[in-house]
């Protein structure tokens, strides 16, 4: 209990200082309703590690509210817009001189969400390796999986930190690794891919050996082999950021890309009644409120006549949610229309994203006709004519940030943000801040827990 309670300082980004002997020396908490860690790390019975898997997959979504709604207004996809508190504008817009600091509201779930999953995986690790109830191929299976998701939620932390870095290395929450540069946390996180890989590799063929959500298994993804295709299907967005072109291309042809195939193909998080929870991008259509998601409106502005993205992903309201921040009026026409029911998965990968790396990494490496034809493939879904324009390299990159931010709009990841900054274009020449006279932030604060940790280090 008290490395648990010492884990969550460490990593949650929980505001308020460690200081002192205290938060070593506290007292174990006795839950008679819940069992320890103990009961689980070690000969933990099938049942048990089934319930851990079912918590990853739980954990794996928790980020998706923040991230969508953080990283969708740091990259004006959208506006949060909140009229009981000002807040989620002023803040994570920067209006008025505000600035990405220990002290902007909201942001440390961006933190604290994927390290809690991150935790979750690795208890599952603990008890998969520690356990007779498993076969050996069966143990590669959920080895390779947790770590497959650990990956994904690394990579949230670092689009969110960028230079600040992260923290690899967690599992001893007493000792805790260093923050390791963007760079190399990219590299770190992709040892741990290729970890996942080779272990599914060795899990045997078949079903998967634990029973995962629908999000899954309803979506082609209830076998080793389809785990696997995630796992390379990530190493693929992992590889762009990297800039190792052909090593996308490599993951890319060993994960659920196709480009004639459909581009909606890919597993979601799923959601519920209670006690389950509901899908946090759900909101009413034309619901007389004043706390709802809209489309930011430089998106609609830049749309091409026909775009049949924007008729399928945008709804106009028949009167506009507005909300003024700052002495600024924020006015948001259309609303979000992907998720008919408040139980509606939500896709955390899909083959539309994977048809775009294609198209970037062949337009990096030169293959012309290649990236034309992923580009067209996207264009033609979307009911536009083929693309006409130039085809150097530059051309092409601009063509494809353009689709990426249709395609890939208010997905739970932040991409046009990310994409943005890749190639060194967040600025005010891209990203549009005339409507709220915001700043443009090239990335979050570190958390003042993660301060405060490293320097009670340095005084224990």
């Amino acid at each position: 209990m008290k490395k648990t309670i010492l884990y969550i300082l460490i990593t949650a980004g929980l505001s308020g200082a460690i200081s002192g002997c205290s938060v070593v020396e506290l007292e174990p908490a006795i839950d008679p309703n819940n069992p320890s860690l103990a009961s689980v790390g070690s000969n933990a019975s099938r049942s048990q590690v089934q319930n851990l898997v079912t918590g990853l997959e739980a954990r794996h979504r928790d980020y998706v509210f923040t991230i969508t709604m953080l990283f969708g207004s740091l990259g004006r996809e959208l506006w949060y817009l909140n009229a009981s508190d000002p807040r989620w504008q002023t803040d994570w817009l920067g209006m008025s001189g505000r600035t990405a600091n220990v002290n902007m509201f909201g942001y440390l779930a961006s933190y604290q969400n994927p390290y809690t999953a991150i935790l979750q995986a690795n208890i599952l690790l603990d008890a998969a390796r520690n356990t007779g109830s498993l076969t050996d191929p069966e143990k590669n299976a959920l080895s390779g999986f947790a770590k497959t998701i650990q990956a994904y939620q690394y990579m949230i932390i670092a689009n969110g930190q960028f230079q600040n870095g992260l923290r690899f290395d967690v599992k001893d929450p007493l000792n805790p690794g260093p923050f390791l540069p963007y760079a190399e946390s990219l590299t770190r996180i992709k040892g741990l891919l290729d970890e996942a890989n080779q272990e599914l590799g060795n899990a045997g063929t078949g079903a998967f050996p634990m029973r995962l959500t629908s999000g899954f298994t309803n979506n082609g993804f209830s076998t080793i082999a389809s785990i696997r295709q995630l796992n390379r299907a990530i190493a693929a967005r992992l590889s762009a950021y990297r800039q190792d072109w052909q090593g996308t291309l490599d993951a890319l042809s060993g994960s659920f890309y196709s480009l004639t195939g459909d581009l909606n193909q890919g597993p979601a998080h799923t959601y519920g009644a209670p006690p389950d929870a509901f899908n946090p991008l759900f909101f009413v259509l034309n619901a007389n409120v004043n706390t709802l998601m809209v489309v930011h409106p430089s998106v609609l502005r830049d749309t091409l006549a026909g775009d049949l993205r924007v008729r399928t992903k945008f709804f106009r309201r028949t009167a506009p949610v507005t909300v003024t921040s700052d002495g600024t009026p924020l006015s948001g026409q259309y609303q979000d229309r992907r998720y008919p029911l408040n139980t509606s998965e939500v896709k955390f990968f899909r083959n539309e994203e994977l048809v775009l790396l294609a198209a970037e990494a062949n337009a990096q490496l030169g293959n012309t006709a290649q990236a034309v034809a992923n580009i067209n493939r996207i264009r033609t879904a979307a009911g536009i004519s083929q693309y006409a324009g130039a085809t150097t390299r530059d051309a092409l990159i601009d063509e494809i940030l353009f689709q990426r931010r249709y395609s890939l709009w208010a997905e739970p990841w932040g991409h046009r943000w990310v994409d943005l900054r890749r190639y060194n274009r967040l600025n005010a020449q891209n990203v549009d801040v005339t409507f709220d006279r915001g700043s443009i932030f090239q990335q979050l604060a570190r958390p003042q827990a993660e301060i405060n940790w490293d320097e009670y280090v340095k005084t224990r």
